[in-house]
């Protein structure tokens, strides 16, 4: 009775959201129809040079200072602001960008890495008949749409299960994704479906079973969220963009109208935050595209100017990928606070969030143990008891500042949509504010827009739409095959290569360096698990990245993917940079510490050593204290009370195993806690019981001397690489 009730209910509900839906759906597929002719147009409408070469950073610093004046400045290199760049310079713009720090530094690169319209919208638009939360998600849709069909090797169609465990909830989400399909129109990736339990389970085999009934999949986009934005911004600049990061807006340049009198934005007072030459920029119109930093700016151009932005934080872990299937994400819609956490595949590891939180602005958001815990309980309601998630498991952790922009009847960040809005001041400072990722595109192009009418330029319509990025002319799904056959890279290699740079990958692989092994022939690992190669950091150079934080987090993503491997790859990283800019051994230094602090508080790190610390809790029973003492005592044969490097190559010595001592020291300094080059016991018992809690997985240090004891008088190898465990 109960769930006849419930499916009646809503199927009123749905009825009626169905009927409004599909008129607004069909007037919007009759312009889709007609517009198709334009927009194909727009990208051949270009009639801006591309150029063969990107310039270098030189070249764009140079070209802003000996530029008499832009017809477009845009401050701010995250998606929206290199997508208004690309947008201006298309148009036959004059364009110039200035970034105080790498591009995609900020929220950009910290997404949830999905293109979506937003399911969670799309229910608020309905429930709350709001036609402006309806026109976001089908402008989204739309975006998506273009994204996956302009960058292909940077992005798919991902399909995503929405367990069900009450069987009133089938209908009432069937219902919904369906409409998320109808709004789509004929821009729908594939329709959704209904999977019985046994089916959902074949599909995600360590989803929760009890109590579920049944669960739906529908398709959104995926994308590698800061090579993307990366992609944006190397495409306006070889349209011609005077493109820099690490180029610091200081102020805005004003001049007085002799018309009206009134004084008007023309320019910047900027500085390279690399040599620290200052120099001004002259501009017909400066556009604010940054983010969570958009008041900052503003009042540079009057203090007096209230706050239009309230950010608002959201941390995401990465966990190792078998907590989830290589091709199937997972939706919770309704977690214990009333928040959506996504679980999805990404790069081969399973990224989990978000939590959604008022909070300050800052150029460096670091995730809270509280948050990182809020997403594993979360996760632990959804997957199956004979999947332990642990503490342990999480490989890095970030936190990114959403600039949402402020409802002032709403004191629940949770409201708010991620509608954008264009200002223009008095002055003429064009500013973008709010938004989502998905919709860069449409962003720029309204903003753009507004500077055109605002400012009187010379210029047409958007020529963004359908207008293939940086990699993706020539690039195919089999693009890979031919990089092994040509140039003998390992396959998984080659697939990472083909998918980070499209057809630039050639670029990469002609500058591989030969191995000196019958295979792979060239293209050396920058670590052994991950696919990253030592020449992509010279390549990345080119690409404009400057310190070792833009490799590791950006160029690569091996700090949003395993902070362990990123602080093993530093060394090599820095070595190689450090040629290709001519670095200083002090400058090596400096780059390391700044690499290792990133790491520490930004991407999860300190969380880690905040899991074993000298005052940690030893809650052991008094037969494992023994058990790990006499294991200890195996290597500390002096009773010292401690071990170091030499004793534990004693022992190893004695089974005839050998070790690299640079290896050695590693693993000893991921225990010692207070860095003095030896690990106590009572740091050894902490381990041990962090392990036992799992607030600590795949200890290097535990797993060879468990092994060393288990093995003492036979020949074996004693595995020293990391087993997955993480953060």
């Amino acid at each position: 009775m109960a769930f006849q009730k419930a499916v009646k209910g809503t199927a009123l509900i749905g009825g009626g959201a169905i009927a409004t839906v599909f008129g607004l759906s069909q007037f919007s597929q009759y312009r889709n129809k007609h517009s198709t002719f334009v927009h194909v147009q727009a990208a051949e409408a270009v009639t801006v040079p591309i150029k063969n070469h990107l310039p270098t950073r030189e070249q764009q610093i140079l070209a802003l200072q000996t530029t008499g004046e832009f017809d477009v400045l845009v401050i701010g290199g995250g998606a929206t602001g290199c997508g208004c760049a690309l947008d201006a310079v298309t148009r036959g713009l004059k364009t110039a960008l200035l970034e105080r720090d790498d591009f995609s530094s900020g929220t950009s690169s910290r997404s949830t890495k999905l293109i979506h319209g937003g399911v969670r919208y799309l229910q608020k638009a309905i429930m709350k008949l709001d036609f402006e939360q309806y026109k976001m998600v089908k402008e989204a849709l739309e975006e998506r749409a273009n994204l996956l069909e302009i960058a292909p090797h940077l992005s798919a169609p991902l399909p995503i299960m929405l367990p069900v465990y009450k069987w009133w909830q089938l209908p009432y989400y069937w219902f919904g994704i369906k409409l998320y399909d109808l709004v789509a129109g004929s821009q729908c990736l594939k329709s959704s479906y209904v999977l019985s339990k046994s089916r959902a389970l074949e599909h995600f085999p360590m989803l929760r079973k009890d109590e579920l009934v049944a669960a739906i999949v529908y398709y959104d986009g995926q994308h590698n969220d800061a090579r993307m934005n990366l992609a944006i911004a190397l495409t306006a600049a070889r349209y011609g963009a005077a493109t820099a990061n690490y180029t610091e807006v200081l102020r805005l340049l004003k001049t007085t109208d002799p018309a009206s009198g009134k004084e008007r934005v023309c320019g910047v007072r900027c500085r390279d935050v690399l040599t620290g030459q200052e120099f001004d920029v002259k501009a017909k119109c400066v556009i604010n595209a940054t983010g969570p930093f958009t008041d900052s700016v503003r009042k540079m151009d009057d203090q007096e100017v209230p706050n239009i932005c309230q950010p608002s934080a959201g941390v995401h872990i990465v966990m190792p990928g078998y907590y989830s299937p290589d091709n199937m994400g997972l939706l919770d819609p309704a977690t214990s606070d009333g928040r959506v956490i996504f679980f999805l595949p990404w790069e081969k590891m399973t990224i989990a969030g978000t939590t959604d939180s008022p909070t300050d602005v800052t150029s460096h958001p670091i995730p809270t143990e509280e948050d990182i815990n809020f997403i594993l309980n979360e996760v632990r309601n959804y997957l199956s008891v004979d999947v332990e998630v642990r503490r342990g498991d999480v490989l890095a952790a970030w936190s990114g500042i959403r600039p949402l922009v402020i409802d002032p009847n709403s004191k629940d960040t949770q409201s708010i949509s991620r509608n954008h809005v264009v200002t223009i001041s008095d002055s003429g400072l064009v500013t973008i504010a709010g938004g989502k990722w998905t919709t860069y595109r449409a962003m720029a192009q309204d903003t753009i827009d507004a500077a055109i009418q605002a400012h009187d330029l010379k210029a047409g319509s958007s020529r963004t739409i359908g207008l293939q990025l940086q990699g993706a002319e020539d690039w195919s799904p089999t693009l890979y095959i031919r990089l092994v056959q040509d140039y003998g890279l390992e396959s998984e290699v080659a697939q990472h290569l083909a998918s980070t740079y499209g057809d630039k990958a050639f670029e990469v692989a002609k500058i591989a360096q030969v191995t000196g092994k019958r295979w792979p022939i060239v293209g050396k690992r920058l670590v052994s698990e991950f696919p990253y190669i030592e020449a992509e950091v010279v390549y990345g150079v080119k690409e404009y990245a400057r310190t070792a934080v833009d490799m590791i987090s950006r160029r690569t993503r091996l700090a949003f993917l395993n902070v362990q491997a990123a602080e093993e790859a530093l060394p090599r990283i820095i070595d190689i940079m450090g040629k290709e800019l001519n670095w200083s051994e002090q400058k090596k230094k400096e780059e390391l510490e700044a690499a290792k602090k990133f790491l520490y508080y930004e991407m999860g790190y300190k969380v880690k050593s905040d899991q074993l610390t000298d005052s940690s809790e030893i809650s052991l029973v008094p037969s494992d204290i023994e058990r790990y003492k006499k294991r200890f005592h195996m290597f500390d044969k002096d009773k010292k009370g401690f071990i170091t490097i030499l004793d534990v190559q004693r022992v190893l010595e004695s089974i005839s195993v050998q070790i690299a001592e640079n290896t050695l020291h590693d693993i000893l300094n991921e225990v010692d806690l207070n860095k003095n080059g030896q690990v106590e016991l009572n740091e050894f018992l902490q381990l041990m019981s962090a392990i036992q809690k799992g607030h600590v997985s795949g200890s290097r240090l535990a797993v060879l001397m468990k092994t060393a004891e288990e093995n003492l008088h036979q020949r074996v190898v004693i595995p020293v690489d990391r087993s997955g465990g993480g953060l």
